[in-house]
């Protein structure tokens, strides 16, 4: 599981994203949210300020684990055992993965716990 709280350079380079036209998943793959959402930032992020993002931490190519920390090309996580690129929203950008890092069901309990499932 990747939990991560974005700075707001992080955030920006997100939701500028958002209209890039080299999205491989079109998809939010949001488990809280309706399918068929677009795979815009403000509908993978945990909060309306778009600070928390949780996620599967799974590649979606063969199921290896990405590497963080602004890895890759897309600032966000780098899979090195194939070479998919997922930026700061962990939207699939570049490489063999088919689909954006999932987000699971979470939903914040209090102010520092995630409640995950």
């Amino acid at each position: 599981m990747f939990i991560r709280r974005r700075t707001e350079e992080e955030i920006a380079q997100a939701r500028a994203d958002d209209t890039a036209t080299d999205l491989i998943d079109a998809f939010a793959r949001n488990d809280n949210r309706d399918a068929a959402l677009s795979a815009n930032d403000e509908n993978r992020a945990m909060d309306e300020n778009g600070e928390w993002l949780v996620m599967m931490g799974v590649c979606t190519h063969l199921g290896c684990v990405p590497l963080g920390d602004g890895a890759g090309d897309f600032g966000g996580w780098y899979c090195p055992c194939h070479g998919s690129h997922y930026d700061t929203s962990g939207r699939i950008r570049k490489g063999p993965a088919p689909e954006n890092l999932p987000v699971p069901v979470a939903e914040f309990v209090d102010e520092t716990t995630i409640k995950l499932g």
